[in-house]
């Protein structure tokens, strides 16, 4: 199985599963003209897709949902909560929902999925692992703290999409209104470096082999900062980031390279 991200971050989220030429989407969080683009540059097609997994209904997620649905009639696997939110927003979505409970598991093709329930202000969010031939990658975002429910959901995984998304002096220093700040370092917002670093070092103590920070700030981090902060909380735990793993920051708007599970 293989992984790509077609995109990471506040502005737009998108990742690609692969095996024996079938594809499965984790979010549509950009516009469909670019979902289908990226899949074309790795010469793939959009009707090669089995369906798509949608996290939560947060605009970052689920911007290019209607059009591809619409123009391709995917089905989409998510929790009823956000399935709710969905038919609010796109016609004729009830007719393509795939309902999956957090906690719940289903086969789409070659691709086995399970969802686990992650703490964020959205109405039933959940993350996923994909697993195929023996091999699981987890991703695991937008996460106000690191719960029982996403250790339990991802530890062991093979491959971790590991949220990493501010530096928290950064953030507090920066522009943002005190709301959003709140927001953001709340129970309910989204991992620190220092927090995602932690959770990596978790995964891989796990038998993680590969991690891929994923959802970082443009305004209050950089893939340098993210970098440092997990390198230093691996190499004081006794892991080699450059031995003993893979270690790299999903890019903001454009395609990855090939990560195999």
């Amino acid at each position: 199985m293989y992984l790509h991200t077609l995109a990471s971050g506040s502005t737009g989220n998108c990742l690609l599963f692969s095996h024996n030429g079938q594809h499965l989407l984790l979010d549509a969080g950009i516009s469909c003209r670019r979902i289908t683009t990226a899949l074309r540059a790795l010469d793939m097609e959009p009707q090669s897709l089995l369906g798509v997994c949608v996290t939560h209904e947060h605009t970052d997620h689920v911007s290019g949902l209607a059009t591809l649905t619409k123009q391709y009639g995917l089905p989409v696997l998510t929790s009823p909560g956000t399935g709710r939110q969905l038919c609010y927003r796109i016609a004729a979505m009830e007719d393509l929902l795939s309902p999956l409970s957090p906690g719940g598991v289903t086969d789409l093709g070659p691709f086995h999925i399970a969802a686990f329930p992650t703490p964020h202000d959205a109405a039933q969010p959940m993350g996923f692992t994909v697993s195929a031939e023996g091999r699981t990658a987890a991703v695991v975002t937008d996460l106000g703290y690191v719960s029982d429910d996403v250790l339990d959901g991802i530890l062991g995984a093979d491959l971790v999409v590991c949220e990493s998304n501010h530096d928290v002096e950064w953030l507090q220093a920066g522009p943002y209104p005190y709301f959003l700040k709140s927001r953001i370092l709340g129970e309910q917002g989204h991992l620190s470096n220092e927090a995602g670093a932690a959770l990596a070092r978790r995964c891989v103590e796990a038998g993680a082999h590969t991690i891929l920070l994923a959802h970082l700030s443009r305004e209050n981090n950089t893939p340098a900062r993210a970098l440092q902060i997990t390198r230093t909380t691996l190499s004081a735990a006794g892991i080699d980031p450059d031995r003993d793993i893979t270690l790299a920051v999903a890019p903001r708007a454009e395609t990855s390279p090939c990560y195999e599970v």
